[in-house]
């Protein structure tokens, strides 16, 4: 059994930091090959094949947002039970198997049964977003202070590593089915969604294995976890309200992450627009997630070095930049220097202000304060793409919507600038 006790400042255990890195690797293919990649384009020509556009593009959206609302609202709640019933492993792994058995179930659903393909990727987007509020909490569990942005990038650098060799893998399945002995590319698809179940699987078992259940004060079970957690949720939104920290960097967070989501969301979507052909835009994904692993690992290093927060800054000024050359291209190339240009810092300003918040919070309540993290997360895209439609549409020239973000970016910036990481280090600690 591992013992539950929160880290050295200085020391590693490896075998603990590994097997907890390696669920980023395991549920990144899902975010990969199943949101960013598949279940869109084959939603819309197989499963909603017969449907009009407009409604199929309207029960994707609608699965999305149902997902994400539920999230939302549940995020804080399931932390905060977690918290004081001492489960945030169990919790995870209840998620990840719900996420598991819904993708592998995407397999065998036939041609227009839209219907259980939308309530399949919903109940499997549970799982993810809500495993993944367990996973970051687990955090403070496997590495002290001083190694939270290394292990923090460690854990991004992986999943974009694995998740792009397993989207690699499964774009040639659909492009030369014949090399795998499939009979077309829908079949392809279809394998893809199983393949996903089974990495996810896999390569979460480490973690279960050989990574720590942080302690928790007090810890009860069953009902009595979940009135406990809901009186801490309560007490949470008022310690919240005192560390003012706290609440600036989660103020900030949701600016320049709303930034941030909307540039992986809507950049195809922005390449479309400007008349770049679709394979073009698939291989500036894939460079995304290939840069994204070692350039994650060197922010991480930046981060143990000068601090989280110097390289969050540096991240918004990289998109910054990228904003506005993003105004001025003309040509494919220029969209993959983009895509390398995202890969660069995407991964390092995920990890570092996962790691920076780790800083900010109390440790035994990591659970709950990671609900309220995660559930920021949620909200994140919803600004940044009402802006760039609503700039696109008044202007009638996309090229001005992409410029919209900046107002994220640099409002996040400035709100950052604003966090004091020693006071909020202070504050955590007295409570």
């Amino acid at each position: 059994m591992v013992p539950a006790q929160f880290p050295d400042p200085e020391r590693l255990d490896r075998r603990q930091v590994v097997s907890w890195a390696f669920y980023d690797w395991a549920n990144s293919a899902f975010a990969t090959t199943v949101i960013a990649g598949f279940f869109p384009i084959f939603f819309k020509q197989y499963w909603s094949a017969e449907a009009p556009v407009t409604e199929s593009t309207f029960w994707l959206g609608a699965a999305n947002s149902l997902a994400s609302l539920l999230i939302v609202f549940l995020a804080p709640v399931l932390g905060a039970i977690a918290d004081r019933g001492g489960a945030r492993k169990r919790f995870l792994l209840a998620f990840a198997a719900l996420g598991i058995v819904m993708t592998g179930a995407l397999y065998g659903v036939g041609r227009g049964e839209w219907a259980w393909a939308v309530t399949l990727y919903v109940l499997a987007l549970i799982g993810f977003s809500a495993g993944n509020i367990f996973y970051d909490a687990l955090l403070v569990g496997v590495a002290g202070e001083r190694k939270l942005d290394i292990v923090s990038a460690l854990g991004y650098g992986l999943g974009y590593l694995g998740g792009g060799l397993l989207f690699a893998l499964n774009v040639l399945m659909t492009l030369y089915p014949g090399w795998f002995g499939l009979a077309d590319a829908a079949e392809g698809v279809r394998i893809s969604f199983m393949t996903v179940a089974l990495w996810w699987a896999l390569f979460s078992i480490p973690l279960l294995l050989f990574v720590p259940e942080p302690p928790a004060p007090g810890r009860v079970s069953g009902l009595a976890a979940i009135r406990a957690g809901l009186a801490q949720l309560r007490g949470t939104f008022r310690e919240i309200r005192r560390l003012r920290v706290v609440g600036a960097f989660l103020l900030a967070y949701w600016l320049y992450i709303d930034g941030v989501d909307t540039v992986i969301h809507m950049a195809v979507d922005y390449g479309l627009a400007l008349g770049f052909p679709a394979d073009s835009l698939i291989v500036a994904l894939l460079l995304t997630q290939f840069v994204g692993f070692p350039a994650a690992i060197a922010f991480g290093r930046l981060g143990e070095r000068w601090g989280p927060r110097a390289g969050i800054f540096i991240a918004i000024g990289v998109y910054i930049l990228i904003t506005i050359w993003g105004y001025f291209i003309r040509h494919p190339w220029e969209f993959y220097a983009l895509a390398v240009a995202i890969g660069l810092v995407q991964g390092g300003v995920q990890s570092l202000s996962r790691s920076l918040y780790a800083r900010l919070i109390p440790a035994e309540k990591s659970g709950e304060f990671f609900g309220f993290f995660n559930m920021l997360g949620k909200f994140a895209a919803v600004l940044g793409p009402v802006l760039m439609g609503a700039v696109s549409l008044l202007t009638g020239n996309p090229r001005f919507s992409i410029l919209s973000l900046l107002v994220l970016f640099v409002g996040g910036a400035l709100l950052l600038a604003r966090v004091d990481e020693a006071e909020g280090k202070r504050m955590a600690k007295a409570l």
